[in-house]
């Protein structure tokens, strides 16, 4: 009987779990931690507390995992938003149109994606999970992994014999010193930091608002200055009732962690919408940093590797969770292993070809992110560097050329289908994906001048029957430039 051990129980580990059990005699999950009862927060998952969202080709995936899992958590109270046709935009040219894109996003907290997914896939009683348990390195030799070394809770060791290893313990894997131990040429890494930082609050939405109204995302402001900060802002409907929004920002002006520094840095942000719309909210507990946002990249495909052992998730590849890909990556991914494993079986030597299948899901995510990220922290080390003027020039035209490309994107249907099918994760081409309806029907975006506030807010009706209520205030601390 074939034995598959897979370390770490999170969102990754329990998918690459859950294919592995089609195709071995028996698959053990090895975690840290316990599992909650209900969706709750999971010791060691800090970044749980934030924005997290399954675009489309992981909404997607993750059907073709576990059908109807989709259906589970709208039940439980995730929401579906389509992009644009569900989401209120401010990018750096200005505010989107409405259109029926074929992409969207699942949104709901961590915590509950986490639990419906565990439930769905671990219910059939075919993985063994062993909680409290902490990884010591791996057995085997340079040629081989033939199991791991674990420490129990109560402090005593063990090996368990494994003909296949997946790591799958995330940002932190020691899996390059373990390899190394047994022999093994060192894992080739390469970051990408963009020196983004994020603060995250979370609040008890107006009953007549909290489910009804888009996503909003406003992005930071290109010429940032007279009262207007370079922060940006996301507000995502979450279960229960809430919203959950992020405030990002660079390291060198990092978004604040106090409530009424928050307050006030949302209300500095170029578009007073959602501060507004926080003014009628409650918030519910303390305001959550995190900083630990650089790309993240392991080549575990790259020179040889022992037989037996594969590398996952964000053990191999992480993006700035500002990109919102981790969890869709690794849902492409347990799909891949699933199709390869059909192909090849599940025999120790696959494993190697089976990582560069891996490491070629991942790639589209990566490109995208540390593009746009490695660009980021040039400009923002330009303006770090006081009386630096080497690559100036080069930096403005990319500036220029950048918001050309934004303003053509805002006016033009076709260009505007692409870009939010490729950061979605899907193919670039026109049309629907997909049955699943948009919530609310949406005119068809065309060109036309920019849009100002009210006439972005008037593509939403329920949004727009707020906006315009005289139900928010009209203090000149909110009132916005008008052209964004």
């Amino acid at each position: 009987m074939t034995q598959a051990v897979v370390l770490g129980g999170g969102f990754a580990g329990v998918l690459a779990a859950t294919v592995l059990a089609r195709h071995v005699g028996e698959v053990t999950v090895v975690e840290g931690g316990r599992y909650p009862q209900g969706p709750e927060p999971r010791p060691g998952l800090p970044q749980a507390f934030h924005s997290h969202v399954l675009v489309t080709a992981g909404a997607e995936a993750l059907e073709t995992l576990l059908p109807g899992t989709q259906a589970a958590l709208e039940a439980r109270g995730a929401h579906r938003r389509g992009l644009t046709d569900g989401a209120l935009i401010l990018s750096a040219g200005g505010w989107f149109r409405r259109q029926e894109t074929g992409a969207h996003l699942i949104s709901c907290s961590r915590w509950l994606m986490d639990h419906v997914i565990r439930e769905r896939a671990l219910s059939g009683g075919t993985v063994t999970v062993r909680e409290r348990t902490r990884v010591l390195g791996l057995a085997g030799d340079a040629s081989r992994v033939t199991g791991v070394l674990l420490a129990r809770e109560d402090g005593s060791t063990e090996t368990l014999r494994a003909d296949l290893v997946v790591d799958a313990t995330g940002r932190r894997s020691r899996a390059p010193r373990w390899l190394a131990a047994l022999g093994g040429p060192a894992v080739e890494e390469e970051v990408v930091d963009p020196g983004l930082a994020y603060s995250t609050r979370i609040y008890r939405a107006p009953a007549a608002l909290a489910a009804r109204i888009p996503a909003v995302m406003v992005h930071p402001d290109p010429h940032p200055g007279n009262g207007r900060s370079g922060h940006g802002a996301t507000l995502f409907p979450v279960e229960d009732g809430r919203w959950t929004v992020t405030l990002t920002g660079t390291r060198a002006a990092a978004p604040p962690v106090d409530g009424q520094g928050f307050t006030d840095c949302i209300r500095a942000l170029r578009s007073p919408v959602v501060a507004e719309l926080l003014a009628e909210a409650e918030p519910l507990g303390s305001v959550r940093p995190f900083r630990a946002t650089a790309n993240r990249r392991r080549y575990f495909e790259r020179g040889p590797r022992p037989e037996g052992f594969l590398a996952l998730g964000d053990a191999l590849v992480a993006v700035n969770p500002v990109h919102s890909h981790g969890m869709s990556v690794a849902l492409l991914g347990a799909v891949r292993i699933d199709r390869e494993l059909a192909r090849t079986g599940a025999v120790p030597a696959a494993f190697p070809a089976l990582q560069a299948a891996l490491a070629e899901v991942a790639e589209p995510s990566w490109r995208m992110a540390t593009e746009q990220d490695r660009e980021a922290a040039a400009e923002d080390g330009a303006e770090d560097g006081a009386g630096d003027t080497s690559g100036d020039a080069a930096r403005a035209a990319g500036q220029l050329v950048r918001a050309l490309m934004s303003r053509a994107v805002l006016g033009n249907p076709a260009l505007m289908t692409d870009l939010f099918r490729t950061q979605t994760l899907l193919p670039r081409r026109s049309g629907r994906s997909g049955s699943h309806p948009p919530p609310h029907p949406a005119p068809s975006a065309g060109s036309g001048p920019p849009l100002d506030t009210d006439e972005a807010v008037a593509q939403f009706p329920v949004l727009a029957q707020w906006w315009f209520s005289g139900r928010r205030s009209r203090s000149p601390a909110l009132e916005e430039t008008r052209g964004h």
